[in-house]
Protein backbone atom coordinates (compact mmCIF):
# COMPACT_ATOMS: atom_id res chain seq x y z
CA UNK A 1 0.00 0.00 0.00
CA UNK A 2 1.40 3.37 -1.02
CA UNK A 3 -0.11 6.54 0.46
CA UNK A 4 1.20 9.94 -0.55
CA UNK A 5 -0.08 12.79 1.69
CA UNK A 6 0.47 16.32 0.42
CA UNK A 7 -0.80 19.68 1.64
CA UNK A 8 -1.62 21.99 -1.27
CA UNK A 9 -2.96 25.43 -0.42
CA UNK A 10 -6.06 24.78 1.69
CA UNK A 11 -6.41 21.12 0.72
CA UNK A 12 -4.97 17.86 2.04
CA UNK A 13 -4.46 15.40 -0.82
CA UNK A 14 -4.14 11.62 -0.35
CA UNK A 15 -2.87 9.64 -3.33
CA UNK A 16 -3.37 5.94 -2.62
CA UNK A 17 -2.28 2.94 -4.68
CA UNK A 18 -2.37 -0.71 -3.68
CA UNK A 19 -1.77 -3.93 -5.56
CA UNK A 20 -1.86 -6.32 -2.61
CA UNK A 21 -1.55 -10.08 -3.11
CA UNK A 22 -3.98 -10.63 -0.24
CA UNK A 23 -7.19 -9.05 1.01
CA UNK A 24 -6.67 -6.00 3.23
CA UNK A 25 -8.79 -3.24 4.74
CA UNK A 26 -7.47 0.32 4.65
CA UNK A 27 -8.98 2.69 7.23
CA UNK A 28 -9.22 6.47 7.00
CA UNK A 29 -10.72 8.98 9.46
CA UNK A 30 -11.33 12.73 9.26
CA UNK A 31 -9.95 15.17 11.80
CA UNK A 32 -12.72 17.74 12.28
CA UNK A 33 -15.45 19.08 9.99
CA UNK A 34 -14.36 18.71 6.38
CA UNK A 35 -15.55 18.52 2.79
CA UNK A 36 -14.02 15.68 0.80
CA UNK A 37 -13.75 14.50 -2.79
CA UNK A 38 -12.59 11.07 -3.95
CA UNK A 39 -11.71 10.00 -7.49
CA UNK A 40 -11.19 6.30 -8.21
CA UNK A 41 -8.90 5.35 -11.08
CA UNK A 42 -9.29 1.57 -10.90
CA UNK A 43 -9.80 -1.43 -8.73
CA UNK A 44 -13.52 -2.13 -8.26
CA UNK A 45 -12.82 -1.55 -4.56
CA UNK A 46 -15.61 -1.62 -1.99
CA UNK A 47 -15.90 1.55 0.10
CA UNK A 48 -17.62 1.26 3.49
CA UNK A 49 -18.56 4.40 5.43
CA UNK A 50 -19.55 4.11 9.10
CA UNK A 51 -21.10 6.82 11.27
CA UNK A 52 -23.47 6.81 14.27
CA UNK A 53 -24.19 3.07 14.02
CA UNK A 54 -24.98 3.50 10.34
CA UNK A 55 -23.14 1.87 7.46
CA UNK A 56 -23.10 2.95 3.83
CA UNK A 57 -21.43 0.75 1.22
CA UNK A 58 -20.38 1.86 -2.25
CA UNK A 59 -19.34 -1.00 -4.55
CA UNK A 60 -17.82 -0.90 -8.04
CA UNK A 61 -15.87 2.27 -7.31
CA UNK A 62 -13.82 2.18 -10.54
CA UNK A 63 -14.32 5.44 -12.42
CA UNK A 64 -16.46 7.03 -9.70
CA UNK A 65 -16.13 10.59 -8.40
CA UNK A 66 -17.79 11.27 -5.03
CA UNK A 67 -18.14 14.25 -2.69
CA UNK A 68 -19.17 14.37 0.95
CA UNK A 69 -19.10 16.12 4.31
CA UNK A 70 -17.67 14.23 7.26
CA UNK A 71 -16.33 14.80 10.76
CA UNK A 72 -14.31 12.86 13.34
CA UNK A 73 -17.24 10.53 14.00
CA UNK A 74 -16.96 9.07 10.49
CA UNK A 75 -14.67 6.23 9.39
CA UNK A 76 -13.91 5.08 5.86
CA UNK A 77 -12.85 1.52 4.98
CA UNK A 78 -11.41 0.48 1.62
CA UNK A 79 -11.73 -3.28 1.11
CA UNK A 80 -8.90 -4.22 -1.23
CA UNK A 81 -8.35 -7.67 -2.75
CA UNK A 82 -5.75 -9.36 -4.97
CA UNK A 83 -7.81 -8.71 -8.10
CA UNK A 84 -9.08 -5.32 -6.91
CA UNK A 85 -6.12 -2.93 -6.74
CA UNK A 86 -6.83 0.51 -5.36
CA UNK A 87 -6.00 3.72 -7.19
CA UNK A 88 -7.63 6.76 -5.65
CA UNK A 89 -7.13 10.47 -5.11
CA UNK A 90 -8.85 12.01 -2.09
CA UNK A 91 -9.01 15.76 -1.51
CA UNK A 92 -10.05 17.23 1.85
CA UNK A 93 -10.58 20.74 3.14
CA UNK A 94 -11.66 21.77 6.61
CA UNK A 95 -14.81 23.89 6.48
CA UNK A 96 -13.05 26.81 8.18
CA UNK A 97 -10.20 26.61 5.62
CA UNK A 98 -12.60 27.23 2.75
CA UNK A 99 -12.88 30.80 4.01
CA UNK A 100 -9.27 31.29 2.93
CA UNK A 101 -10.07 30.57 -0.71
CA UNK A 102 -10.48 33.48 -3.15
CA UNK A 103 -14.02 34.85 -3.15
CA UNK A 104 -14.89 33.43 -6.58
CA UNK A 105 -13.79 29.94 -5.50
CA UNK A 106 -15.83 30.18 -2.29
CA UNK A 107 -18.85 30.99 -4.47
CA UNK A 108 -18.34 27.78 -6.47
CA UNK A 109 -18.58 25.68 -3.29
CA UNK A 110 -21.59 27.69 -2.10
CA UNK A 111 -23.40 27.33 -5.43
CA UNK A 112 -22.83 23.62 -6.02
CA UNK A 113 -22.34 22.03 -2.59
CA UNK A 114 -24.65 23.92 -0.19
CA UNK A 115 -25.73 20.69 1.57
CA UNK A 116 -22.09 19.98 2.46
CA UNK A 117 -21.35 23.48 3.72
CA UNK A 118 -24.35 23.34 6.09
CA UNK A 119 -24.49 19.65 7.03
CA UNK A 120 -27.34 18.23 9.09
CA UNK A 121 -25.53 15.01 10.04
CA UNK A 122 -22.04 13.68 10.76
CA UNK A 123 -21.87 12.35 7.21
CA UNK A 124 -23.62 13.91 4.21
CA UNK A 125 -23.12 12.57 0.70
CA UNK A 126 -22.87 15.13 -2.09
CA UNK A 127 -22.92 14.58 -5.87
CA UNK A 128 -21.62 11.21 -7.07
CA UNK A 129 -21.13 10.27 -10.73
CA UNK A 130 -18.81 8.60 -13.22
CA UNK A 131 -15.83 10.70 -14.19
CA UNK A 132 -15.74 12.49 -17.52
CA UNK A 133 -12.77 11.92 -19.89
CA UNK A 134 -11.20 15.18 -18.65
CA UNK A 135 -11.37 13.98 -15.04
CA UNK A 136 -9.97 10.59 -16.01
CA UNK A 137 -7.01 12.23 -17.77
CA UNK A 138 -6.23 14.42 -14.76
CA UNK A 139 -6.40 11.41 -12.42
CA UNK A 140 -4.13 9.40 -14.73
CA UNK A 141 -1.53 12.18 -14.83
CA UNK A 142 -1.54 12.49 -11.02
CA UNK A 143 -1.14 8.74 -10.51
CA UNK A 144 1.65 8.29 -13.07
CA UNK A 145 3.85 11.39 -12.69
CA UNK A 146 7.55 10.75 -12.07
CA UNK A 147 8.32 14.30 -10.96
CA UNK A 148 10.15 14.71 -7.66
CA UNK A 149 10.45 17.36 -4.93
CA UNK A 150 9.25 20.88 -5.60
CA UNK A 151 8.57 20.11 -9.26
CA UNK A 152 6.21 17.32 -8.20
CA UNK A 153 4.45 19.64 -5.76
CA UNK A 154 4.02 22.31 -8.45
CA UNK A 155 2.66 19.71 -10.89
CA UNK A 156 0.23 18.21 -8.38
CA UNK A 157 -1.02 21.65 -7.41
CA UNK A 158 -1.96 22.34 -11.04
CA UNK A 159 -3.54 18.91 -11.55
CA UNK A 160 -5.61 18.99 -8.35
CA UNK A 161 -6.93 22.39 -9.40
CA UNK A 162 -7.71 20.97 -12.84
CA UNK A 163 -9.46 17.93 -11.36
CA UNK A 164 -11.70 20.03 -9.09
CA UNK A 165 -12.41 22.40 -11.98
CA UNK A 166 -13.65 19.49 -14.11
CA UNK A 167 -15.75 18.25 -11.18
CA UNK A 168 -17.53 21.58 -10.76
CA UNK A 169 -17.79 22.09 -14.53
CA UNK A 170 -19.73 18.83 -14.71
CA UNK A 171 -22.08 20.03 -11.96
CA UNK A 172 -22.55 23.31 -13.83
CA UNK A 173 -23.48 21.50 -17.05
CA UNK A 174 -26.93 20.14 -17.75
CA UNK A 175 -25.47 16.69 -17.04
CA UNK A 176 -27.46 15.06 -19.83
CA UNK A 177 -25.47 11.93 -20.57
CA UNK A 178 -26.17 9.72 -23.57
CA UNK A 179 -24.55 6.78 -21.74
CA UNK A 180 -26.58 5.43 -18.82
CA UNK A 181 -24.99 4.76 -15.44
CA UNK A 182 -25.59 1.03 -15.93
CA UNK A 183 -23.73 1.07 -19.26
CA UNK A 184 -20.98 3.24 -17.80
CA UNK A 185 -20.31 0.63 -15.14
CA UNK A 186 -20.05 -2.03 -17.86
CA UNK A 187 -17.68 0.15 -19.92
CA UNK A 188 -15.37 0.74 -16.96
CA UNK A 189 -15.37 -3.03 -16.47
CA UNK A 190 -14.39 -3.44 -20.15
CA UNK A 191 -11.57 -0.95 -19.67
CA UNK A 192 -10.28 -2.89 -16.68
CA UNK A 193 -10.45 -6.22 -18.54
CA UNK A 194 -8.38 -4.77 -21.39
CA UNK A 195 -5.83 -3.21 -19.02
CA UNK A 196 -5.38 -6.55 -17.24
CA UNK A 197 -4.99 -8.56 -20.47
CA UNK A 198 -2.87 -6.37 -22.75
CA UNK A 199 -0.77 -9.21 -24.17
CA UNK A 200 -3.77 -11.32 -25.22
CA UNK A 201 -6.94 -9.21 -24.94
CA UNK A 202 -10.39 -10.59 -25.73
CA UNK A 203 -11.88 -9.79 -29.12
CA UNK A 204 -14.61 -7.17 -29.32
CA UNK A 205 -17.23 -9.93 -29.50
CA UNK A 206 -15.76 -11.70 -26.48
CA UNK A 207 -15.52 -8.42 -24.57
CA UNK A 208 -19.15 -7.62 -25.40
CA UNK A 209 -20.25 -10.94 -23.92
CA UNK A 210 -18.09 -10.50 -20.82
CA UNK A 211 -19.67 -7.15 -19.92
CA UNK A 212 -23.16 -7.73 -21.31
CA UNK A 213 -23.16 -4.94 -23.90
CA UNK A 214 -23.60 -5.37 -27.65
CA UNK A 215 -20.76 -4.65 -30.10
CA UNK A 216 -22.14 -1.39 -31.44
CA UNK A 217 -22.81 0.08 -28.01
CA UNK A 218 -19.40 -1.05 -26.80
CA UNK A 219 -17.54 0.64 -29.66
CA UNK A 220 -19.64 3.82 -29.76
CA UNK A 221 -19.97 4.43 -26.02
CA UNK A 222 -16.40 3.40 -25.14
CA UNK A 223 -15.10 6.19 -27.36
CA UNK A 224 -17.58 8.69 -25.92
CA UNK A 225 -16.76 7.82 -22.31
CA UNK A 226 -12.97 7.46 -22.59
CA UNK A 227 -12.21 9.70 -25.56
CA UNK A 228 -10.56 6.95 -27.64
CA UNK A 229 -11.71 3.81 -29.51
CA UNK A 230 -11.23 0.41 -27.86
CA UNK A 231 -8.21 -0.49 -30.03
CA UNK A 232 -6.53 2.87 -29.39
CA UNK A 233 -6.96 2.41 -25.65
CA UNK A 234 -5.37 -1.06 -25.87
CA UNK A 235 -2.42 0.37 -27.82
CA UNK A 236 -1.93 3.15 -25.25
CA UNK A 237 -2.02 0.64 -22.37
CA UNK A 238 0.52 -1.58 -24.12
CA UNK A 239 2.94 1.27 -24.74
CA UNK A 240 2.58 2.69 -21.22
CA UNK A 241 3.30 -0.75 -19.77
CA UNK A 242 6.28 -1.14 -22.11
CA UNK A 243 7.71 2.21 -20.98
CA UNK A 244 7.31 1.16 -17.34
CA UNK A 245 9.06 -2.19 -17.95
CA UNK A 246 11.92 -0.64 -19.93
CA UNK A 247 12.44 1.90 -17.14
CA UNK A 248 12.31 -0.50 -14.20
CA UNK A 249 13.24 -4.07 -15.25
CA UNK A 250 16.10 -5.97 -16.89
CA UNK A 251 13.87 -7.35 -19.65
CA UNK A 252 15.23 -6.85 -23.18
CA UNK A 253 13.39 -4.71 -25.72
CA UNK A 254 12.30 -7.86 -27.56
CA UNK A 255 11.01 -9.46 -24.36
CA UNK A 256 9.08 -6.31 -23.46
CA UNK A 257 7.56 -6.16 -26.95
CA UNK A 258 6.36 -9.75 -26.64
CA UNK A 259 5.06 -9.19 -23.10
CA UNK A 260 2.79 -6.31 -24.16
CA UNK A 261 1.49 -8.16 -27.22
CA UNK A 262 3.68 -7.03 -30.15
CA UNK A 263 4.95 -9.85 -32.38
CA UNK A 264 6.93 -7.49 -34.62
CA UNK A 265 9.83 -5.64 -32.99
CA UNK A 266 9.86 -2.97 -35.72
CA UNK A 267 6.12 -2.29 -35.28
CA UNK A 268 6.63 -1.99 -31.53
CA UNK A 269 9.62 0.34 -31.93
CA UNK A 270 7.77 2.61 -34.39
CA UNK A 271 4.65 2.80 -32.23
CA UNK A 272 6.78 3.51 -29.15
CA UNK A 273 8.65 6.33 -30.87
CA UNK A 274 5.42 7.86 -32.18
CA UNK A 275 4.06 8.04 -28.63
CA UNK A 276 7.14 8.94 -26.58
CA UNK A 277 9.48 10.53 -29.14
CA UNK A 278 12.30 8.08 -28.41
CA UNK A 279 13.15 4.51 -29.40
CA UNK A 280 12.68 1.72 -26.81
CA UNK A 281 16.42 0.97 -26.80
CA UNK A 282 17.10 4.57 -25.69
CA UNK A 283 14.94 4.04 -22.59
CA UNK A 284 16.73 0.75 -21.98
CA UNK A 285 20.14 2.48 -22.23
CA UNK A 286 19.01 5.12 -19.72
CA UNK A 287 17.95 2.36 -17.32
CA UNK A 288 21.36 0.69 -17.39
CA UNK A 289 23.25 3.99 -17.14
CA UNK A 290 21.21 4.93 -14.05
CA UNK A 291 22.11 1.60 -12.42
CA UNK A 292 25.83 1.96 -13.03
Amino acid sequence: MTTDIIEINNFIVLIEQSNSDKSIVQTCAIDGDAIGFAFYGSGDVELEIQHQNQTKIITNTTGIAISFFGNNKVEFFHKIGPNRPLQSISIFSKLNKLQNLPKEEQEIFTDFLPELLSPKADFVEGPRFYMTPNMQNAVYKILTTNYKGNTRRMFLKSQITELLSHFFAFLASDKKESVSNEDREKLFKAKEIIANNISSPPSLSELSKLIGLNNNKLKRNFKELFGVPVFKFLQEERLNKAYEMLSTTNESVQEVAWFVGYESLSSFSNAFQNKFGVRPNEIRQQFFSNKS
